[in-house]
């Protein structure tokens, strides 16, 4: 039976699937009806997790077909081991489209079907950097239908063609599919890819004779409308009615023009609390729908998600417009952007207006991003972006960046130039990162020019540092047994902070292992020499997280232990954090949510000195797949040593959130949030209220 799998490899390499035309479109109901019987077959799916390049345990059959508007996907997935999971708002068994419509190579869109029929954050979105990055910012237009049987499930999937950006008069696309089987953790794909790299872009299969003729003006109209209460401290809360305008226009197959007017980039939920004892700000996610969509465009390179040992040149980070000044966000007047993805040729261009607040003036934002495919799936590209006040208040920056994409191996360079009020700098970034040989290598190299700022427009908050890291180890991947796959590699690294003369140079090593059940762990300790501060000192610090998941729960925590600068207390000391991370679904549509952190800080004596946890439980209530009700208390307290008796509780939000998807693009919200600070009696007194009721409704022609 091996054999003969493998022979069916060999015999697939080069996966193709014919597209059939239909003149009458299918029910989107999960019951494939005779119409699909026209229709070409995907099959042979081959196993990469738990056990990389073995037979799958259960059997998958994709079909396709497309009318003038629409391509149309059905999947019957076979459960004659596993029975089918179907959870709303729980881990549960999932299928996967991706679509190359370039035929680039790098870039695909993925459109997830769960059992339950839910669509959740993230089940649509773009695979970028041949599939060593994932944007689940896109939010597409398609249907989705699921029935459940004794023995298998089905899944029809329509995606209109005027949803998504393809190559106009290209007869072949790039195509893969995948599976989830929670039972037993078990990925199947129909493409061969490793268990490192699951959505490698340039080893889809080909879809070939599609032909799209829809027709249309391609315009989406999002009227937005909603109530709302504010009430900051001891001031008489206000109610205020509110209307905004948002529209996109896909003016060609590949060109996309939007706008917003008046938004509400208000957030319902704040960034969760976080004790910064760095030198350096926190960057924060963004979550603001105007600029989430389309935005790998306009970000330089990176490296696969989960990596935190490079830090790429952001000349543009877009949560410095409209940013927070005492806890109140900057108005934004408006906004607008335009994309374009050609086959070969990126282009976006994105302007924004915030009004005045506070001491903050009045100011513009313009950033202009090309990137150009080159040697099949690598990319290199220009980006200039820009903001202006008045001709004495102004900060621009340009920078160009390149990654070459080989197999495993990955290799980006980036330089950038800025001027922000006269002053003028640079600054230099490079990495390294690939499998060769049952080796893992990583390199990066970083200098950046004591006058190089950003900080109206992008984040870069280090000018002056220079950074040397080396790392490079065995790796193992395991075809049978508990163990999964591990790495085991030595490091160096030598920085030099901002205004520091002095080199450190600190070495250590770290442990990554997974296991065939979801579970795994990393390990990482280092040593050496450290210049901080005008201070010389001998750092040392260890590093531990843990993660699993499993068919009720999924958690992730660990630790940070380490002696080095405290810039919170302005000395040396040992500092430690913790962080966890649990969700429980007991029962379909409950799930409960706990998260959390601790710092724990030293003084020079070896003495507790402060204990900082943060306590975040929620409940999320699926009422449908598309209605979800969330609640959830956030709790900062501080004991000052051990004494838990003397814990103090210093900030309390408590928020509530209601969500209905009742169509594509179109959603209700109702909101509650109420956050207090301990003032200087001890008591918690009211910081801001807000109360809100919004909807927002898609308009599609």
């Amino acid at each position: 039976m091996g054999l003969l799998f493998f022979l069916l490899i060999a015999v697939n390499n080069d996966k193709i699937v014919e597209i059939r035309f239909v003149e009458k479109a299918p029910i989107i109901d999960g019951i494939i009806e005779e119409i699909w019987d026209i229709a070409d077959s995907a099959t042979n799916f081959i196993q990469v997790l738990p056990y990389e390049k073995q037979p799958p345990s259960e059997k998958t059959v994709v079909y396709l077909m497309q009318d003038s508007d629409n391509l149309y996907v059905s999947f019957r997935a076979y459960t004659k081991k596993y029975k089918c999971v179907s959870c709303l708002g729980g881990t549960e068994d999932y299928v996967r489209l991706y679509l190359d419509p370039f035929g680039s190579k790098n870039t695909a869109y993925y459109f997830t079907a769960n059992a339950s029929g839910q669509l959740t954050t993230g089940d649509d979105g773009l695979i970028l950097d041949d599939g060593r990055r994932r944007d689940q910012t896109w939010d597409g237009v398609y249907y989705r239908g699921v029935k459940i049987y004794d023995n298998y499930y089905t899944v029809e999937l329509k995606i209109p063609f005027k949803s998504i950006r393809y190559k106009k008069g290209l007869p072949e696309w790039g195509v893969s599919f995948s599976r989830y089987i929670t039972r037993n953790n078990e990925y199947d794909y129909w493409t061969e890819v490793n268990a490192i790299n699951r959505d490698i872009v340039s080893r889809y299969g080909i879809l070939r004779g599609i032909n799209p003729k829809s027709k249309g003006y391609h315009f989406e109209l999002y009227p937005e409308g909603y109530i709302r209460y504010d009430k900051w401290g001891e001031e008489e809360g206000k109610v205020k009615p509110f209307g905004s305008l948002n529209f996109k226009w896909d003016f060609t197959s590949e060109g996309t023009f939007s706008a917003t007017i008046n938004p509400d980039f208000a957030q319902i939920e704040a960034d969760p609390f976080s004790l910064n004892l760095s030198r350096y700000p926190i960057y924060l996610e963004e979550r603001r729908p105007f600029f989430l969509e389309g935005s790998e465009i306009f970000r330089f390179s990176n490296f696969e998600e989960g990596s935190d040992f490079y830090s790429p040149l952001n000349i543009f980070y877009s949560r410095t417009i409209g940013r927070s000044i005492d806890g109140e966000p900057i108005p934004i007047l408006c906004g607008l952007k335009l994309t374009n993805r050609a086959e070969d040729w990126n282009l976006g261009v994105l302007g924004a207006y915030t009004d005045s607040l506070k001491q903050e003036p009045k100011r513009g934002f313009s950033i202009v991003r090309l990137k150009h495919r080159v040697l099949e799936n690598s990319e290199m590209g220009v980006l200039f972006s820009g903001s202006m006040a008045n001709k004495n208040n102004y900060n621009y920056a340009v920078g160009i960046d390149g990654v070459y994409l080989s197999g495993q191996k990955q290799f980006i360079f980036q330089s950038a130039l800025s001027e922000r009020n006269g002053k003028r700098g640079w600054a230099l970034s490079s990495g390294y990162y690939g499998f060769s040989r049952r080796f893992m290598s990583i390199a990066v190299f970083e200098v950046m020019n004591d006058s190089f700022d950003v900080s109206d427009i992008g984040y870069a908050p280090w000018a002056g540092r220079k950074r040397i890291l080396l790392i490079t180890g065995p790796y193992k991947n395991y075809q049978k047994g508990f163990l999964r796959r591990i790495t085991i590699a030595p490091l160096f690294s030598a920085r030099k902070e901002p205004g520091i003369l002095n080199w450190s140079n600190v070495g250590g090593f770290f442990v990554s292992t997974s296991f065939c059940n979801g579970w795994g762990f990393y390990f990482e300790a280092d040593a050496g020499s450290h210049y901080q501060a005008d201070t010389n000192y001998f750092y040392r610090a260890a590093n531990l997280s843990v993660w699993g998941r499993g068919e009720k729960y999924c958690t992730n925590f660990g630790g940070y232990y380490g002696y080095q600068y405290n810039y919170r207390r302005e000395f040396i000391a040992y500092q430690g954090s913790n962080w966890f991370s649990l969700t429980y679904t007991p029962i379909p549509r409950i799930s409960l949510i706990l998260d959390g952190n601790m710092w724990t800080e030293w003084d020079t004596t070896s003495t507790i000195i402060a204990v900082t946890p943060r306590l975040t439980p929620r409940v999320r209530l699926n009422l449908s797949k598309d209605m979800e009700l969330s609640i959830f208390n956030e709790f900062v307290m501080e004991a000052p040593g051990v004494d838990s008796q003397d814990t103090e509780l210093l900030s309390n939000r408590i928020g509530l959130l209601f969500s209905w998807n009742f169509r594509p693009k179109s959603w209700l919200y109702i909101a509650l949030n109420d956050y207090r600070v301990q003032d200087e009696y001890g008591d918690l007194r009211l910081e801001n209220q807000i109360g809100a009721i919004k909807a927002k409704y898609l308009f599609y022609f």
